[in-house]
């Protein structure tokens, strides 16, 4: 099982990665629109890199919960 299939297994079968996974997603969003910018007030950066931290985080947990789907399913 590819790693993608296992992403969509658990949004189907686990509301907390779901969760996880549409704020993760929302927080690309946020980045993705404060990096059009051309310039950022110092604010925006703060702002800036607690968004990639809170992001990166999601990214950590959703990674170790396929770990363990991986682990509890025996999917090589």
């Amino acid at each position: 099982m590819k790693e993608q299939e296992i992403i969509e297994a658990l949004k189907q079968e686990n509301e907390d990665f779901r969760k996880l996974y549409e704020e993760h997603h929302a927080l690309d969003g946020q980045l993705a629109d404060i990096d059009r910018k051309v310039y950022l007030t110092p604010e925006e950066e703060v702002e800036r890199k607690k968004l990639q931290k809170q992001k990166l985080a999601k990214k950590d947990k959703i990674a170790d919960m396929v770990r363990d789907y991986k682990k509890g399913h025996s999917v090589a």
